[in-house]
């Protein structure tokens, strides 16, 4: 939202500007390669990959917005019928820009135009399965399932890991027991996971015990276990 508002507001501006006469073409020149580059997807396997540009997105998503509601096609009215057709984008996107975050605006504004344009389709990646697995395509289920899934990368109840406190033995060893609640059997980054179990314990000043446990069965599929450093 933040990427794509800033961007569509810049470039509509400085179109504006130019339009009026009160910025030359060398600048707006100079404005058209700098957004390029802001707007830059490089594919995946480009070695500057590192998953959707929230720039790109965003701009293209807020365009997008624009084309509906000025020029419409029978399958925009059928998605958006709210604002498909109603001449003025501005209404739509304020409205936008105020009530929504990252994952509901994906959820609400994301058209199927959109996602072909930018050949967008859903593989599942099961650290339990052997194999990736394309779960949504092209077709009217598959704009469906493709706009959940995405919406739920920016959805931070659904991307930060669910560590909770769950036991602590104040009357013996003090130790402090945490428990990761996996999701598709990804673990914690070991290393990093370390790092700062090692602060913690630090800051508590016992032992500090992270399990990562499957939530459906309880069982345990990684322990970390880290002792305060020595003074």
């Amino acid at each position: 939202m933040n990427e794509g508002c800033a961007t569509y507001v810049h470039h509509r501006i400085l179109n504006r500007l130019h339009e009026q006469g009160r910025i030359s073409d060398g600048s707006m020149l100079e404005m058209l390669h700098s957004h390029t580059s802001v707007v830059l997807q490089p594919e995946f396997d480009d070695p500057r990959y590192s998953g959707l540009n929230p720039y790109a997105l965003g701009f293209a998503m807020m365009e997008d917005i624009e084309r509906i509601c000025r020029e419409p096609t029978a399958e925009d009215r059928e998605w958006f019928p709210d604002f498909a057709g109603c001449g003025e984008p501005m209404p739509v996107l304020r409205e936008a820009w105020a009530e929504y975050r990252d994952e509901s605006f994906i959820l609400q504004f994301l058209s199927p135009r959109l996602m072909r344009k930018l050949r967008l389709f859903h593989v599942l990646d099961d650290a339990s399965e052997p194999v990736l697995r394309v779960e949504a395509v092209h077709d009217e289920r598959g704009y469906r399932r493709l706009r959940h899934a995405l919406a739920r990368t920016y959805d931070p109840a659904w991307t930060d890991p669910d560590i909770q406190v769950v036991d602590v033995d104040l009357s013996g060893d003090r130790r402090l027991i945490l428990e990761h609640r996996t999701h598709a059997g990804r673990l914690l980054e070991e290393q990093e996971a370390r790092q700062v179990l090692r602060h913690l314990a630090s800051l508590w000043g016992y032992d500090v015990l992270l399990r990562e446990v499957e939530p459906g069965s309880g069982a345990t599929l990684r322990e970390h276990a880290v002792s305060p450093p020595r003074v």
